[in-house]
Order: C-alpha cells, then structure tokens, then sequence
C-alpha cells in the first residue's frame, strides 16, 4: 500500500470494524451521518430510555457525539443502518472491569427485532475480537422491550438499581444483566455475523 492507497477518514473510522448481519451494517459513525441521527434521536420516547441521550436532540448533538466516537478509546461506537440508512446506535464500553453494551433504535423502526440483530453483532465482536469473559447491560424496567432483546441474546437479571438518564436529568429504576461467555458460547446458534473491515 502506498500513501494514495491509505484509507480516508480518520484513524478512527478506519479502526472501526464494520459488522454485519443478515439485514445490517454497523460502522463507525461519520460527519454525514448527523442530520439522520438528529432525526431519529430528537425524539423523547428515544432519549428516556438511554443514559446519555439529551433531549431536545438537533444536529449539533450529532456532531459531538460523531467527534466523541472518533476520538474515544473508552468505548467501540457504531451506527446501525439497513439499506444504507442509519436507524440507530450501538456500543461496547472498553472498560475490562465492567464492559457494558448499549443500543438504541429509532422509533419508526420498533419492533422489527433490529435491536436484537445489532446487539447479538456487537456481543460476538466483543467476546471474538475484545475476548471479553463478561458483558453487562440495563434497561430502564418502564422499558420491556429493551429487556427482551437482552434476554433474546442470552442476558441474565443479576439485580435492579438505580441509573442516571441525562433526558431527565434524574436517576430512574432500572434492571441490571449480565452475559457470560460460556453462556454466550451455547447460545451461538443465532448466527454468525461477519466482520467486512
């Protein structure tokens, strides 16, 4: 490879796998990728239910949160898209102690079982390429939905607790998972997902 042949974008975006599923694409999230995070994130339903998520939600959130993702070597981000356009958002925390994984879909794509695909791509690369021995998780307990995807990948309730949701500005109830690798391991017959880069 000479120089004319370096990838573009950052070191970042280049380090970045790109995961893929049956219907899905994760990758590194990309400055044209704001606006169409803004949309989907500025949407409350979205913003309650994360940890980190501000609401009201516009471009310029985007913009910081696709820098943050860039520079961060506390957690692996990724944007979800099907047919090339971004519905969502997910990650590993790095943490070795504790690392955790989150995701979130938009809405006018609920129910499609998108979470779940994502989430099972990015628990394989965690526990493939991390070789993390543990993943943890919570999930609001007003939010049902998000506990089924985490007990559709094999997570199991270790406990509730309190977690902090920037939206409100306020802790709220949650539930606590956890997912060991030989757990993971028996549970394989979801399907492999392929790293493309």
């Amino acid at each position: 490879m000479n120089l004319l042949e370096l990838p573009t974008g950052t070191l970042r975006e280049s380090c970045t796998p790109v995961l893929e599923t049956e219907r899905l694409v994760l990758r590194a999230p990309q400055l044209g990728d704001a606006k169409a995070i803004a949309k989907l994130a500025n949407d409350r339903r979205i913003a309650e239910n994360t940890a980190r998520i501000p609401h009201p939600y516009d471009v310029n959130d985007a913009r910081e949160y696709i820098a943050w993702a860039k520079e961060t070597r506390a957690e692996s981000a990724f944007l979800i898209t099907f047919d090339d356009d971004v519905i969502g958002a997910c990650g590993v925390s790095l943490d070795e102690a504790n690392p955790e994984i989150g995701y979130w879909v938009g809405v006018r794509h609920w129910g499609q079982g998108f979470a779940t695909e994502a989430a099972r791509a990015v628990i394989d690369y965690a526990f493939e390429r991390l070789e993390f021995e543990a993943l943890h998780s919570s999930a609001r307990v007003t939010n049902p939905a998000s506990r089924r995807v985490l007990e559709k990948c094999g997570f199991q309730w270790t406990g509730a607790g309190l977690g902090r949701v920037r939206a409100l500005n306020s802790s709220v109830p949650i539930d606590r998972f956890r997912l060991d690798r030989g757990l993971w391991a028996s549970l394989k017959s979801w399907g492999k997902s392929r790293r493309m880069a």
